[in-house]
């Protein structure tokens, strides 16, 4: 479908780690603005460094899809270890941001096995400096986490941007 937040689990119902409900609002997402988000995961593993993050990332641009590249990190890139990533952003030891903190999701490697679950949550996003080709349209997204070889989830999800 074009246009419209929508999401999918993509890992033939065999990956340890299942997003159970996701649901972002406002449709389209506006940048700079306010998100409100909710979701529920369930992992049956412990998810530990290195935790390869590897994402697809395509615009549309008519009815064809277009695979973007990976561009100062953005785009369709490959992170080898999103866990230092990570530790980068928020510091061990740090606590993590709220909404996380108030609802025990943790915010470091490893992630523990578990039901994790964000009741709707709002979060500002900033105005950032996106380049042109990231800006308004329809997008779709196949994110895979894998560690040593092994696929952990497998998640598709399908957006528009507004800026």
């Amino acid at each position: 479908q074009v246009g419209g937040f929508s999401w999918e689990n993509c890992g033939d119902g065999k990956d340890p780690v299942v997003l159970q409900s996701l649901s972002v609002a406002p449709d389209p997402i506006t940048i700079p603005g306010s998100l409100r988000v909710s979701a529920a995961v369930s992992a049956r593993k412990t998810m530990a460094s290195p935790l390869k993050v590897s994402l697809v990332v395509e615009k549309a641009l008519g009815d064809l899809w277009v695979q973007l590249p990976c561009i100062d990190q953005l785009g369709s890139c490959t992170y080898n270890d999103v866990c230092t990533i990570i530790d980068d952003l928020i510091p061990p030891g740090m606590p993590c941001p709220e909404p996380l903190l108030t609802y025990g999701i943790p915010c470091h490697c490893p992630f523990k096995a578990g039901s994790y679950s964000l009741p709707a949550s709002d979060f500002d996003l900033p105005d950032v400096e996106l380049p042109s080709w990231m800006t308004n349209g329809n997008y779709r997204v196949q994110a895979v986490a894998s560690s040593s070889g092994e696929e952990l989830a497998c998640v598709k999800l399908a957006f528009s941007l507004k800026s």
